[in-house]
């Protein structure tokens, strides 16, 4: 009997672990190395040298982080940086897992970032960090453009607050107590309003 009950608990244990196995290859985290600087520290006796690194990490389903960290090695900064990036990983709402929901800006410090939504097929109009973001993220269409500052940190701070600023149709409908429904059909409707005078600029 107790021979019956030791093997129910180790198929139950096995179970459990190709559980958690399956649930970590589900979610696996992109990582990105974004920048990698050779820093130094005067002090009374000379020169501390350092290195400093700044990541982005995410799931490529919406969920995105970054951090910095500061090592006498490259290896010893690389996973600082990356464990600090997975602590601070933000929910980002998508549109069909594939674009954000509205055209944004947001800036940071010296740093300028507009974001615009794109339809299928447009791919990730971006470069530098940006494009880094947004692939750990999962965004697959999009047009990016940065202006001012070409700063790594300046950049991936202007992108995360232009990321923290989406809100989706989903969320405005539940705080304006509004269908969602509603709330799309007035979007597409601006939207149909707004793409005749882009088209008598271009013109």
């Amino acid at each position: 009997m107790s021979c019956g009950w030791s093997t129910i608990l180790k198929n139950l244990q096995m179970s459990k672990q190709q559980a958690k196995n399956q649930k970590e290859k589900t979610t696996e985290i992109v990582e990105k190395l974004v920048s990698i600087n050779r820093v130094s520290k005067t002090v009374k006796g000379g020169k501390n040298m350092s290195f400093s690194a700044l990541v982005v990490v995410g799931d490529a389903n919406g969920r995105v982080g970054f951090g910095k960290g500061n090592a006498t090695e490259v290896a010893d900064a690389k996973s600082k940086a990356f464990e600090a990036a997975k602590k601070g990983m933000i929910k980002v709402a998508l549109k069909e897992g594939r674009t954000i929901h509205h055209d944004i800006f947001a800036r940071f410090c010296s740093g300028k970032v507009y974001l615009r939504s794109a339809p299928a097929g447009t791919g990730v109009i971006a470069g530098g960090p940006m494009r880094a973001i947004f692939e750990c993220v999962g965004i697959h269409d999009i047009v990016a453009k940065s202006v001012g500052t070409s700063n790594p940190y300046n950049m991936v701070g202007a992108t995360f607050a232009a990321l923290k600023q989406l809100l989706s149709p989903r969320l405005i409908a539940e705080r304006r107590s509004k269908e969602i429904s509603e709330i799309i059909k007035r979007r597409n409707s601006a939207l149909k309003h707004a793409e005749p005078k882009q088209e008598q600029k271009t013109e």
